[in-house]
Parts: C-alpha cells; structure tokens; sequence
C-alpha cells in the first residue's frame, strides 16, 4: 500500500498549533508508540479495526492510540501475524506509552487512560 493511499486509512492524532485547544480537564486517552517493524505493522493493523483505536503512521513509527484502556492480546495477534508473538516482544517494540501499563499475564497487556480502571489489576 502507498503510504498516500496508508494515510487515507488512517485518521491522524496530529493537530496544528492553531487548531488546539487547551482545556483543563483529563482525556483518559492512552496509547503507545512502537518503532517501525513488521511486528509493529500488524500490531498497529489489528488494533486498527478495533473501535474507537487510531493509528498513526509516522516515518520509522507508528502510534496506537485509544480512550479509555487498549487490552492487547498476544495470542490474537499472534493469530494475524502469523507465528507466536510475547508480551517481551510486545514491550521491546514499544518505545514508549501514555497511561498506565500492566501486564495482566504472559498473554495479556492493557494500557488505562482511567486510571481508577486500572487499580482492579493491581494489589
């Protein structure tokens, strides 16, 4: 796919200074930035048919952003990749997030935008 043809497909997180508006209030938003790689890609294009999920392609990254809590499921997309894809893999190809991570279990990594969301995963 070209990437004029990507970008048609994908809404963008980005906004012009002049188009932002500063409000005092808490987006509960969350999301992850991973390094652009073809583990990255399917993540980025599973989680894209989610609703409510954007992705933004950005040269040597990709942004996955939601609102709320983005659950990330392993074996799912493990499934869509192809072969087998673990929770190491996951965090070694995110360079960085927003919102509170936690990893539920070898299979499961959920990112809160809601942070009172997240203390039931944590004792």
């Amino acid at each position: 796919m070209s990437l004029a043809a990507r970008d048609a497909t994908h809404s963008n997180i980005f906004k012009e200074m002049k188009d932002i508006t500063f409000e005092q209030t808490i987006s509960h938003q969350c999301g992850v930035t991973m390094n652009d790689s073809v583990e990255a890609r399917a993540i980025a294009e599973f989680m894209g048919k989610k609703p409510g999920v954007t992705i933004t392609y950005q040269p040597a990254l990709i942004r996955i952003d939601g609102d709320g809590k983005l659950i990330f499921k392993m074996d799912a997309i493990g499934e869509y990749l192809g072969r087998e894809i673990s929770a190491e893999t996951f965090e070694v190809n995110t360079s960085t997030h927003y919102g509170r991570m936690v990893r539920v279990d070898d299979n499961t990594v959920i990112l809160f935008g809601n942070m009172d969301e997240m203390f039931e995963y944590i004792e």
